[in-house]
């Protein structure tokens, strides 16, 4: 003999909308790109070599050449929630500055503040020219999905 169930439209209907209620508050985080160590900064001196960067930090997302070399180490953090599109949270670009004999010359950490490109290491915005230019596309390309 077979067990007879009976589904109430209300207690389906209440299951069904605690379902989707709790399905909206479900977040996940995405990393992607270059994930800065907490004290790798720390690890590269001014006047260090070019290779130590490289076994320090590793193989950089782009190189620039102008005005010197540049290593740039990219890299985005983004939430979504449920089936709303992912938002970016944070965005770094960390910059390695050498000079003419590729030793460190100058260590910069981007991010935005206020909307605006921020290094957060010397706690300035960059003024105008081809660094502002060049950073300014590598946040529009890699910041929008």
């Amino acid at each position: 003999m077979a067990a007879r169930v009976t589904v109430r439209p209300f207690a389906l209907a209440a299951t069904l909308a605690l379902g989707l209620l709790l399905g909206g508050c479900f977040t996940q985080n995405y990393q992607r790109g270059y994930v800065l160590a907490d004290g790798a900064l720390e690890q590269i001196p001014l006047g260090a070599p070019q290779e130590q960067v490289l076994i320090s930090l590793g193989t950089p997302s782009t190189v620039a050449t102008v005005r010197g070399e540049v290593f740039y180490y990219i890299s985005a953090r983004t939430e979504q929630t449920s089936f709303l599109p992912e938002k970016v949270v944070d965005q770094r670009v960390v910059a390695v500055y050498f000079d003419r004999n590729r030793r460190v010359e100058r260590l910069a950490n981007y991010g935005q503040r206020d909307g605006k490109i921020f290094d957060f290491v010397s706690r300035t915005t960059p003024t105008s020219g081809q660094e502002l230019t060049y950073l300014t596309y590598v946040f529009k390309v890699f910041g929008t999905k």
